[in-house]
């Protein structure tokens, strides 16, 4: 059985979903994938891994970096993982490039070289946002490329962690 919670936030109303004991999914409403991991029968209810993920977002959304990572379930192709993986590397305040993060897949992979696209894919597809920073992947250049929660929500996160001039 998956749950849900939502969170009220300064850029939107944020579902969160779980598998009982990890998050599995955190989405602004009415953002491209929204819910897309969360299984049809699921039940509205206040568990604790949602009390702490509550509280991340909460000190996130404050201006600081949380500290902590609630558990975290990815239900996600490998690919996708090992995307994901990377991105919850990207400190609070920084970026990394879509070219960068398919560099280090290719290098884990032992290829010469893996598309910035397919990345950009996975990236896409985060079901797991600000918690797994998907708004910390920008264009080369560091042109802001799009966003599923929307880009000025992109550009209104990155300016709350200081990676973009306000």
């Amino acid at each position: 059985m998956d749950y849900i919670w939502h969170y009220e936030s300064p850029l939107g109303r944020i579902t969160l979903g779980s598998d009982g004991t990890s998050i599995i999914g955190l989405w602004f409403d009415g953002q491209m994938h929204f819910a897309d991991v969360l299984s049809r029968e699921h039940e509205e209810k206040l568990i604790p891994v949602f009390k702490d993920t509550c509280r991340w977002l909460d000190i996130f959304f404050s201006g600081s970096e949380p500290g902590f990572t609630p558990p975290l379930v990815m239900r996600a192709t490998p690919f996708r993982k090992a995307v994901w993986e990377i991105m919850l590397t990207i400190p609070y305040g920084k970026t990394m490039t879509y070219g960068e993060i398919a560099k280090r897949i290719a290098e884990r992979k032992g290829i010469t070289r893996m598309a910035a696209q397919a990345v950009g894919r996975a990236v896409g597809h985060n079901s797991i946002s600000l918690i797994i920073p998907c708004h910390r992947v920008v264009g080369k250049d560091s042109s802001l490329t799009g966003y599923a929660g929307g880009i000025d929500r992109k550009v209104n996160l990155l300016r709350m962690e200081g990676a973009l001039a306000k």
